[in-house]
């Protein structure tokens, strides 16, 4: 398969880059900075140098022709203002979906975040943050042309993955390490069953390739 991901040089993508090449994969990352494509090609994935703050639904579609899925990993990260919650949160995820279908890419995965809700209530940064996520997944899940899974993880730790996951539509709050929810896209990516469904992500007891194939069709 030939998978991109939006925001390739996030801590999440990097550890996806790195499990999809190894399996074989052909994994290209679209990063905002020309200096970060030395981590991605040592991971084995393509850099592509893109601005998705600034970039046309065109030139997007563009880096897309030709994959087979794509993957929005991309975020304003932790510390940024509200505006960036906005335009990349939201917005760039509204704009890789929309290049996707443009360029005919069906399987689209999208990481989200718990609590995500077009609805949200309140003003503050993270109020803000869950808002703007909720939008982007509304949008994507609006999409027929898009075979979509919206995988939205718990509280994101640096542990070490354990490999052992809970995966389900509503599974209360929780850590998860950023390993295992790569290894879950992972697995998500190459399991197309488990399109049209929204998923919530914390660490539990089952394998992940379990975790998912339970989920996959339901």
């Amino acid at each position: 398969m030939r998978i991109v991901i939006a925001g390739g040089h996030g801590q999440i993508a990097l550890r996806l880059e790195r499990l999809l090449a190894a399996r074989g994969d052909e994994v290209a990352g679209i990063i905002r900075k020309p200096e970060q494509a030395e981590d991605l090609q040592q991971l084995g994935a393509e850099p592509i140098v893109l601005d998705l703050e600034s970039a046309s639904v065109e030139e997007v579609a563009q880096r897309l022709e030709g994959a087979d899925a794509a993957v929005f990993a991309a975020g304003a990260g932790p510390g940024s203002e509200v505006g960036r919650k906005e335009t990349v949160d939201k917005a760039a995820a509204v704009l890789f979906a929309d290049a996707a279908v443009r360029a005919g890419v069906r399987r689209f995965v999208i990481v989200s975040s718990m609590g995500a809700d077009p609805e949200h209530e309140g003003d503050e940064v993270f109020d803000v943050y869950l808002r703007a996520k909720g939008e982007a997944d509304a949008h994507v899940r609006g999409l027929d042309a898009l075979d979509w899974t919206v995988l939205r993880p718990g509280q994101l730790i640096d542990d070490a993955g354990t490999g052992l996951v809970r995966l389900e539509a509503h599974t209360g709050r929780g850590p998860v390490p950023r390993d295992d929810v790569a290894a879950v896209l992972a697995e998500l990516v190459d399991t197309p069953a488990t399109a049209g469904l929204t998923l919530e992500l914390i660490s539990g007891i089952a394998p992940v390739s379990v975790a998912v194939k339970s989920v996959a069709g339901n």
